[in-house]
């Protein structure tokens, strides 16, 4: 069982940024890949962000040239850098880890961008 662990949410005005951090209780050095999800009330979670164990990266489209994922595996630590957020990126952000056995997510961390 990894725990993971999100932070850095809030509230902050359009255009705003924010960065997210999700802390692992162990390694990640061998996780096959790590990502950020989001997902609003009533709908679907989607997939926002992703990393793989060599370093590649997957951005949706709707958050491609704003937001950059990056990790630290000495500190267990993968990110979320979000810039000129906007009112539509509103929703609960997930840390996402697949170890290449098992797939894990956190609790959250709530992001609100107001207009």
């Amino acid at each position: 069982q990894v725990q993971l662990v999100e932070s850095g949410g809030g509230l902050v005005q359009a255009g705003g940024s924010l960065r997210l951090s999700c802390i692992a209780d162990e390694t990640i050095f061998n996780f096959d890949h790590m990502a950020w999800y989001r997902q609003v009330v009533g709908q679907q979670r989607e997939l926002v962000a992703s990393i793989t164990s060599g370093g590649s990266t997957y951005y949706s489209d709707s958050v491609k040239g704003r937001f950059t994922i990056s990790r630290d595996i000495d500190k267990n630590t993968v990110y979320l850098q979000m810039i000129g957020l906007h009112v539509e990126d509103t929703a609960v952000y997930y840390c996402y880890a697949d170890t290449g056995y098992s797939r894990f997510y956190g609790r959250g961390t709530q992001v609100t961008v107001s207009s």
